[in-house]
């Protein structure tokens, strides 16, 4: 027989569990973004004060190692963000996936029963 008590507790359950991982992937995202807009904000900082001390130079030499610095500096700032943001949504996807863990672990053990018991046909 069919009940429905059970039935109303899992679904409660479940919309919490939906609920709790939709508020933690909301707080990931809003920390990509915070952490995106910085190193944005940054970025043009640092480009601006480049472009002024660069407009200052009065030879070529100097000029071109300037600029030669500012890029490697540049490139390693890119990689070290990428990087972070890398692990960043690395971290959001486990945390996404976090709660639905158990459920298909359930699941998968018991297919696997049912099928290990199922007759050969």
């Amino acid at each position: 027989m069919f009940n429905f008590e059970e039935a109303n507790k899992k679904g409660k359950e479940a919309v919490d569990t939906a609920l709790k991982s939709y508020s933690d992937v909301n707080k990931g995202f809003q920390a990509i973004a915070a952490e995106t807009a910085e190193y944005s904000k940054k970025s043009f900082q640092d480009g601006i004060a480049h472009f002024e001390t660069l407009a200052g130079v009065k030879s070529f030499e100097a000029a071109f190692e300037l600029q030669s610095s500012f890029v490697k500096s540049a490139y390693e700032n890119f990689v070290a963000e990428a990087t972070k943001l890398g692990e960043m949504y690395a971290d959001l996807a486990k945390t996404a996936y976090k709660p639905y863990e158990a459920p298909i672990a359930a699941a998968t053990k018991a297919a696997g029963k049912a099928t290990a018991t199922a007759p050969a046909a």
